[in-house]
């Protein structure tokens, strides 16, 4: 299983668990776990909610001013 790493102000995005069905992505605002690990809490860029989230193994991390495509695991 892949380790996630990040830092406020990198994008979370929840790959679709349905066909049709949109990924879905939020901000990281603060990260609460040691070196760049979950939990985090961030806010949802589809409706601005925030809250706590611990990221299952759908998730990965995209840091702000990298290639759209470039991962962080």
């Amino acid at each position: 299983m892949k380790t996630l790493h990040a830092r406020p102000g990198d994008r979370l995005v929840i790959r679709r668990h349905r066909v049709g069905e949109p990924d879905r992505d939020a901000e990281i605002l603060e990260v609460r776990g040691d070196n760049g690990m979950p939990p985090y809490i961030v806010r949802w860029a589809d409706d601005g909610r925030v809250g706590y989230l611990i990221p299952g193994s759908d998730a990965f991390v995209q840091r702000l001013g990298d290639e759209a495509n470039d991962k962080v695991s």
